[in-house]
């Protein structure tokens, strides 16, 4: 075990080492340390790089420069580097962990740090009883790349003892604040196309962002759902992915995805079709809107849109064209919708569609989205659907025109970067 922990010094703070925190994401940052110094477990959660590993070392960062912590009471370990390959059941997290608290002597609370906690074996338990232990005070952040992380035994376990929050890609206003630009339509255009995973920062090639992207979703697919479930046809798998990319915003089923590759000389089924969808949400690569009945104030089986984490996936793996646009600018509402903390749905009103219908607590907005408002008709369309709403609730419609439209009869006309 001393050779064990010996390797993983280094990448811990206890003997006065530096971090690297990377460029501070406040807004998560100051949602997650209001729950410091309670006993809930911290789990963060999303989809590969968007930068969890960098937000739980701004956490220790806050710990020990704002609340005075020990660096030597807090223990972290990222199953991502392969220095902490040795570590891979609860008992050898146990046998290192009680290492550490041994060779340092550590008195008082412990933060405990889990980075990419579902590659080691019955992680559960090891969460679980530190999480309730009454002798002495531990404080748990844990993080992970699955939906499901929190499924099954342990979420009956931690029930009312745990804080989940999403990680989502760097931000527009993130974006622009890195790159040092205002905000406005050319820079929102170049995010639109980019998207906002931290590393593609650093790149200034197509091939380069190409190559990236190229090798996250294989990592995905191979690693994340390939190495986890039994599955029988991995092309098809692949080919689900770039038609979910493509098809970003557009009114799906389950049941036409089968006919499709059916028409494509395919074989394949239903439930075959479905459970692989269910693996690419577990990654958080993709979400799913549903169908909200605005006037029966139900959600609605049958069809449904997705839409990507990172709309990079899409514009670098299978193209960006201008027709694209619409399409791209619809998926950026929606995941920041997602960013605002509201609960996404689409609108159905009689024969209608509403782009957006957002909830959170008690509050509901309506949101219409548009590439350019050009024609008197477009007008009639995104404005009209929006008054045939009669209730209360916030109304928008978002696009790209460089005038900004006057409100409408309580309507107001926004550019994508005012949506926040």
């Amino acid at each position: 075990m001393n050779q064990v922990f010996e390797k993983i010094r280094k990448y811990n703070i206890w003997d006065g080492q530096s971090l690297q925190i990377g460029y501070k994401r406040n807004d998560y940052l100051e949602k997650i340390t209001e729950y410091i110094d309670t006993r809930l477990v911290k789990v963060l959660v999303g989809q590969r790089r968007v930068g969890k590993s960098y937000i739980l070392r701004q956490i220790i960062n806050f710990l020990t420069e704002h609340k005075n912590v020990d660096p030597q009471n807090i223990f972290f370990i990222n199953k991502e580097f392969t220095v902490f390959d040795d570590i891979k059941t609860a008992t050898d997290l146990e046998n290192l962990f009680s290492y550490y608290k041994e060779h340092y002597q550590v008195n008082g609370k412990i933060y405990i740090f889990l980075d990419e906690v579902q590659n080691i074996a019955n992680w559960e338990s090891f969460v679980n009883s530190y999480s309730q232990d009454f002798i002495q005070e531990f404080e748990l952040f844990i993080t992970g790349s699955n939906s499901n992380l929190l499924s099954g035994e342990l979420a009956t376990l931690l029930s009312g003892r745990y804080i989940e929050f999403e990680i989502l890609p760097f931000s527009f206003f993130e974006f622009t604040g890195i790159k040092n630009l205002p905000a406005k339509k050319e820079s929102f255009l170049t995010y639109l196309q980019t998207g906002g995973l931290p590393e593609m920062f650093h790149f200034n090639s197509e091939e380069l962002n190409r190559n990236y992207y190229e090798s996250l979703k294989n990592t995905v697919i191979l690693r994340d759902i390939v190495g986890r479930h039994k599955i029988k046809d991995l092309q098809l798998l692949e080919d689900l992915f770039k038609f979910l990319a493509v098809n970003i915003g557009n009114l799906t089923s389950i049941s036409s995805i089968v006919n499709y590759f059916k028409n494509k000389q395919k074989k394949t089924n239903y439930e075959t079709i479905s459970t692989y969808i269910g693996y690419l949400k577990d990654t958080f690569i993709f979400h799913r809107a549903e169908r909200y009945n605005l006037r029966g104030k139900q959600t609605l089986g049958g069809e449904c849109k997705y839409y990507l984490n990172d709309l990079a996936f899409k514009n670098f793996l299978f193209g960006f064209y201008p027709s694209d646009i619409g399409y791209n600018l619809e998926n950026y509402v929606f995941t920041q919708l997602k960013r605002m903390g509201y609960k996404v749905s689409v609108g159905i009103l009689n024969n209608l569609e509403i782009d957006f219908v957002a909830q959170k607590s008690e509050k509901t907005i309506y949101v219409q989205v548009c590439y350019l408002l050009s024609s008197q008709k477009v007008i009639d369309r995104e404005f009209g659907n929006l008054l045939l709403i009669k209730d209360n609730h916030e109304k928008f419609v978002v696009s790209l025109d460089d005038l900004e439209f006057s409100n409408y009869e309580g309507i107001k006309h926004l550019h994508p970067w005012e949506l926040r």
